[in-house]
């Protein structure tokens, strides 16, 4: 019995909430529990691939839950930028869960099952997120990843760890009630719909001032793509356990921020509006602003979970950067980094889980010469630098290029220098931590005798996502026909 393109999608929603049960039910039982989270996110993963054959054949996949009132209600469809998010995700929730199962037992961590439960719940949202049909149906599962991953921000129960929860959720949930919800009732009251629309919503009668100040509330709103002032609760976050860590900055939280301000820009607004508006530019220097002083802040950071925060914080404003470009480059660059930069940072923070297992360390003064025990850790550390930082042979070389020629396509020359010194910036404060590793210099290496590798699944799933940005540098092709094929969708289209 063959299973339909509507109900694999509908199952890639709902199957990581039938999980969160199970692992509810068998919580008591690790090894059943965890074989539940790994049996559901490959199944999962199998689903989206599915879905993304269909997709690639021609196939409209297309799912009406119900109707609230007449023309709102929970819709969702398959489209190439949905189509991206959700591979990414699907596939990292797979190996986050390889990672989590030797980093949770080897730290000994706390309420392992209410883990494995809100991480199941968090990965239904952002497949909630990623095939959304209209803003009411995004904005419902946005709020519930929002919530699912608050107990994973506090997950050690200390009192700073509540702290950083309640900066966490304050600053989400405020911006997405003030900003973001005020955005989506502006945009049906002129529009008269919430449907992603190839094009955009608004008609060529509408208010340029008033689509201007909706699209600043939506950019605001959208606080996970942690534009400055809103980026705090990202770094607040990092009191949470690496996985969780990885989770928001990789796999879930982050990449439905900067997913959403595309889909905005590309489906609510259309590109040929967005050039139009007069907040549009305002937008683009914010933007180019948090990239560099998010860089400046990583230089000056010895904790190296809070660098790597600081770090996203600026390379989320690249996407950012490339959906508001307006430019078939630009989105085509901003789609594709959402991708390179999940393996490129997902890489670096299980490296840095994996030192702090193994070896009790936290602050980078203290990691001299740990790469003479560490060797395999601390290379794939140095390969999703290389990513992150947009060089040879590593796959961020070619989304950065992309936005790169975005900037150059709509003569943004102040934001292409942006770019450029935002790039060496990553140089500075990311090369010197695997070089230092390796070569620590006469005299200065810390003592680490008796320090060795992570946990094998832990090193597993470093290797896997070290391996993935080698080869998203070789055969980018899937990603860029997807990329590309956002602006082929009838509307979208902008030369």
């Amino acid at each position: 019995m063959s299973i339909s393109l509507e109900t694999m999608l509908q199952l890639c929603i709902i199957l990581p909430l039938l999980a969160a049960v199970g692992i509810a039910v068998t919580g008591r039982n690790p090894n059943l529990r965890e074989g539940i989270s790994l049996t559901t996110s490959l199944v999962v993963f199998y689903l989206v691939i599915e879905l993304y054959l269909g997709l690639k054949g021609g196939e409209i996949i297309a799912v009406q839950w119900w109707e609230i009132i007449p023309g709102l209600g929970f819709s969702f469809t398959i489209e190439p930028l949905g189509m991206i998010f959700a591979l990414i995700a699907s596939f990292l929730w797979l190996i986050t869960t390889v990672y989590s199962i030797g980093y949770m037992r080897a730290h000994n961590e706390k309420n392992q099952t209410r883990f494995y439960i809100c991480f199941a719940i968090a990965i239904s949202g952002v497949m909630g997120i990623a095939f959304s049909g209209n803003l009411f149906t995004l904005f419902i599962f946005y709020e519930a990843l929002t919530l699912s991953t608050y107990p994973l921000v506090t997950h050690a129960g200390t009192e700073k760890a509540k702290k950083g929860g309640r900066v966490y959720l304050g600053i989400l949930l405020s911006t997405s009630i003030a900003f973001f919800l005020l955005a989506i009732i502006a945009t049906w009251f002129v529009a008269g719909t919430l449907e992603f629309t190839p094009g955009g919503v608004f008609d060529a009668s509408v208010n340029t001032t008033v689509a201007a100040i909706i699209l600043v509330l939506f950019v605001f709103g959208i606080s996970k793509a942690a534009i400055m002032p809103f980026h705090r609760w990202l770094p607040a976050a990092m009191v949470a356990p690496t996985p969780v860590s990885a989770l928001l900055h990789a796999v879930a939280v982050v990449k439905a921020g900067v997913f959403t301000v595309l889909k905005v820009c590309i489906f609510i607004f259309g590109i040929d509006l967005l050039q139009e508006l007069p907040s549009t530019q305002f937008l683009l220097y914010l933007a180019g602003a948090t990239v560099l002083l998010a860089s400046l802040v990583a230089m000056r950071q010895d904790n190296l979970k809070a660098r790597l925060a600081y770090s996203t914080v600026s390379q989320l404003g690249y996407i950012t950067i490339g959906a508001l470009l307006a430019s078939s480059a630009g989105i085509i660059g901003g789609s594709m980094h959402i991708a390179m930069h999940a393996f490129g940072k997902i890489t670096l923070f299980f490296c840095a889980g994996a030192i702090l297992v193994a070896a009790h360390k936290s602050n980078i003064s203290d990691m001299r010469g740990i790469g003479r025990q560490m060797p395999i850790t601390m290379a794939a550390f140095f390969i999703a630098s290389l990513s992150i930082i947009g060089v040879p042979p590593t796959g961020g070389t070619w989304s950065k290029w992309f936005l790169l020629m975005g900037t150059l396509e709509t003569a943004q020359w102040g934001l292409m220098v942006v770019l450029m010194i935002s790039s060496l910036l990553s140089i500075a404060y990311l090369l010197p931590i695997p070089y230092r590793a390796f070569f620590p210099g006469k005299g200065q290496a810390v003592d680490q005798a008796g320090i060795k590798e992570a946990p094998t699944a832990s090193l597993i799933a470093i290797c896997i996502t070290a391996t993935g940005c080698l080869i998203l540098f070789v055969y980018p092709q899937p990603l860029y026909e997807l990329a590309a094929a956002i602006l082929e969708i009838p509307g979208t289209a902008h030369e």
